[in-house]
This record gives C-alpha cells, structure tokens and sequence, in this order.
C-alpha cells in the first residue's frame, strides 16, 4: 500500500473540502437547493494521508493516479473512491520546474475522484458515483446517478452537488423531479 503524508498547504482544498455534505439546512423539496455551508471552508492547518493500492506519477504529463481503495484523511474528514486523479500545473523553467506530486511541491490544478465516492466527517456522510474538485474556481462538485448527503436521520438527495469552497455555498440539484428531503424534527433539537 502506497502512502503519501504531506502538509496539508500543497494540496489543501483538494481533501476534500472539509465535507461536502453540512447543507442539510433544511428547506422543502424542489428543483435544486441552495444553502449556506460554512463547515466547508478550507483549512490549511492539517496534515493531509493519502492511501491507496497504487500510484502512478506522470511528471511530464502533470498528472498522478492514485487506484485501487483510494482513502484520504484529514482531520476528521474521511473521503474513499476507488480512483483519484491529480492534475498538478507545471512550475516552469528551473529548478522549480523539477518539483512534483511526490515532493510536495506540486501546485494542483484539479482533483477528480471516480467509481463510489463516500465523504464522511463525524455524523455527516456524502455518497456519489464522482467528484471534482477545480483549484482555480474554488469548486468542488459531486454527482452521478444518486447524490445523497445525510446527518444523523436527516437525508438529501439529488444528482449534483456544488460547493462553493471559498463561502460554503452549496447547491443541491435534481434528477429531473424534485430534490429529496427527508428531515427528521428530533434532531433540530440536539443542535
């Protein structure tokens, strides 16, 4: 099993957006949802472990693939899919230009993780076929089939998520119905 531990600065928001999943706000079933999410604001203070059954690093293509159990931990942040791809920017010429995925150094463009994405934070969990994370836009994205995002007995569901890294806006939208939401009043209470 490969394991790379690094600060989390080098790739910060790529881990995952510390939850994509604290929009459970609670607001009526519709087309889409938009809510505000302040627990996914970035972070720079944690270290970031990535595991995975291997990894391949393509310097000259700026490219690193982690496959096979792919598990990334920062915090309490847990996010697992069975792919993740890194596309990283090229420092240019010199000695700046040798950096890479593995020292550390690289500057990561985007992130884009694929086949069963689960994100988990304490009683918080998301569930997606894929996810992208866009570095430059502050963007992080999951959608598929069915997106379900959950805390406690409280349940969301649609087919893409939109977080806005840099607010914590968060945009829930449908598969063509309504979004789903199952909101469970007992648990207003415990917050």
């Amino acid at each position: 099993m490969m394991q790379i531990l690094r600060p989390a600065r080098c790739t910060n928001a790529a881990y995952f957006a510390a939850m994509a999943f604290a929009c459970l706000a609670g607001s009526a079933a519709a087309q889409s949802t938009t809510s505000s999410m302040e627990g996914m604001k970035l972070s720079n203070d944690q270290p970031i472990a990535i595991e995975s059954d291997q990894l391949e690093v393509r310097d000259q293509e700026h490219k690193a693939y982690f496959t096979g159990n792919v598990k990334v931990v920062q915090g309490t942040t847990t996010l697992q899919a069975g792919k993740m791809t890194v596309l990283y920017k090229s420092k240019g010429d010199g000695a700046a230009a040798n950096s890479s995925i593995t020292s550390g150094g690289a500057d990561i463009d985007k992130i884009f993780v694929d086949n069963s994405v689960y994100l988990t934070s304490g009683t918080q969990k998301a569930t997606a076929d894929k996810g992208e994370f866009d570095m430059a836009s502050q963007t992080f994205t999951l959608s598929g089939k069915q997106v379900v995002l959950s805390q406690d007995t409280n349940v969301f569901t649609g087919c893409k998520l939109t977080v806005l890294m840099n607010t914590g806006e968060a945009k829930l939208e449908s598969c063509g119905g309504p979004v789903r939401i199952m909101l469970d009043p007992k648990s207003q209470k415990k917050q």
